[in-house]
Parts: C-alpha cells; sequence; structure tokens
C-alpha cells in the first residue's frame, strides 16, 4: 500500500515522486513499486491533458482516474477469466487421473 508521507508504516522509506509536476513525498513498502506507481499515474495525466489541454487540473484528474480504474476492472476481468479456465482445466486433469487410477492396468490408455 502507498501512502502519503504522514505517520510511517512499518519498514517502508519514505521518496519523493513527481506527479502532474508537483512532487509528492509517498511511503510504500517497495520503493520501485511506488516509483511505477506514480510513473503510470503521471503519465495518464500527462496523456489526458495532451488530448484536452483547455480542461482544468480536476478534470484531468477524474478522467485519469476513471481510465486507471477501466485498466485495473479490465485486468480483474481478464484474470477472473484466466482462472475460469484453469479451474476448468485442473477440473478435466483430475477427473482424468481418477478414471486412470480406477481404471484396470489393461484399460489405461497409452500417452
Amino acid at each position: 500500500m502507498i501512502e502519503t508521507d504522514g505517520k510511517p508504516p512499518m519498514n517502508s522509506k519514505s521518496i519523493k515522486v513527481r506527479i502532474f509536476g508537483s512532487e509528492y513525498p509517498l511511503r510504500g513498502e517497495n520503493e520501485d513499486f511506488t516509483k511505477r506507481v506514480a510513473s503510470y499515474v503521471d503519465g495518464m495525466l500527462t496523456r489526458i491533458h495532451d488530448k484536452i489541454p483547455e480542461q482544468p487540473p480536476l478534470t484531468v484528474a477524474v478522467l485519469s482516474a476513471l481510465n486507471i480504474t477501466e485498466d485495473l476492472f479490465k485486468e480483474q476481468e481478464r484474470r477472473g477469466t484466466d482462472v475460469e479456465y484453469l479451474e476448468s482445466e485442473i477440473e478435466k486433469l483430475s477427473n482424468y487421473l481418477d478414471n486412470c487410477l480406477l481404471a484396470q492396468p489393461s484399460d489405461v490408455p497409452k500417452a
């Protein structure tokens, strides 16, 4: 979890990141991860601002938050689909192995 530099969480170091032209002191469990997250947010804000430079910073921030959340939801959906597929394949494999164990040695299909 990344937090603003208030009370320090255990085992975290304060780092400074620049997002959309402003510097923020943050604390996180992993410095590289915190920097990557900040860079992702900064990149999204910059892309949105470049597309609609006439909009105020709050609008750019809200649109960026919506885009980042959309990315998150798409990734969660993709992972959910992957998990469902893997569970299905594991079930098939488990059934196959159960059938092999129950079969007579002469009934076991050759690979």
